[in-house]
C-alpha cells in the first residue's frame, strides 16, 4: 500500500475524487464540462482528486489550477509515473487496486463522469461501498443521463429482490455546473 499521506485542502478540508473517460480531448464538449467542473469546485475551495493522466482527468486538473487549488494525481506504477502538468500533488499506487481504494479513500464526494468500462468499475465501487456500509455515505453524482439506464437497471433489480433501494446514494445532474452546484452544497452547505 502506498504510504503517502494527502492533506486536506487548506480552504475547505473537502477533496471531490472526479471519474470520466481518458479519451477526451481539448476542445471537446467532455473536456470542457470537465474543466468547468474542476473551475467551480475550486473556486468554492474544495480540492480535486482524479487519476492523474489525461482526458478529464487532465480537464479537472486544467480548471482547478485556475484557483491555485489542491490538485490530486493518483498514479499507478501499471501505467505511466508521470501525472498530467496541472497535478501539484501525486498520490503513487503500485497497483490497480491500490489506486481504485486510494481514489474512493480521498474522496469526500465523488462526481462521475461519462466514461467506458473502468469508469464503470469506479462509479460501481464507490456505490456498492456505500450500499454495503463500508464506507459511510458522500454525495455521489452522475451527470448527464448516460448514466440513467444503469440507476434505473439497478433500482428495479433491487426493488425485485425486496431490498431497499440502493440508489438513494445516487444523484443525476443535468451537466457539469448543476453537478458542482450540487456537491458544493452537499460538502459546504452553501
Amino acid at each position: 500500500m502506498s504510504d503517502v499521506q494527502v492533506p486536506k485542502a487548506p480552504k475547505t478540508g473537502k477533496i471531490v475524487t472526479i471519474f470520466g473517460s481518458s479519451r477526451p480531448t481539448e476542445g471537446s464538449k467532455e473536456y470542457e464540462d470537465a474543466e468547468l467542473l474542476g473551475k467551480k469546485l475550486s473556486a468554492a475551495g474544495i480540492s480535486v482528486c482524479t487519476g492523474g493522466y489525461r482526458g478529464i482527468m487532465e480537464a479537472v486538473s486544467k480548471g482547478a489550477a485556475l484557483s491555485d487549488a489542491q490538485i490530486v494525481g493518483v498514479t499507478s506504477a501499471i501505467f505511466s509515473p508521470t501525472p498530467n502538468k496541472y497535478v501539484n500533488m501525486q498520490v503513487h499506487t503500485q497497483s490497480l487496486y491500490e489506486r481504485l481504494q486510494k481514489l474512493v479513500e480521498l474522496g469526500d464526494g465523488y462526481i462521475i463522469l461519462k466514461g467506458g468500462t473502468g469508469t464503470l468499475v469506479e462509479f460501481s465501487l464507490v456505490w456498492e461501498l456505500m450500499n454495503k456500509s463500508f464506507i459511510r455515505e458522500k454525495p455521489i453524482i452522475v451527470v448527464t443521463d448516460f448514466w440513467q439506464p444503469i440507476v434505473d437497471l439497478l433500482d428495479k433489480e433491487l426493488a425485485f429482490e425486496g431490498l431497499e433501494s440502493c440508489t438513494k446514494y445516487v444523484t443525476i445532474a443535468k451537466d457539469a455546473s448543476e453537478a458542482a452546484t450540487i456537491m458544493i452544497t452537499s460538502l459546504l452547505g452553501k
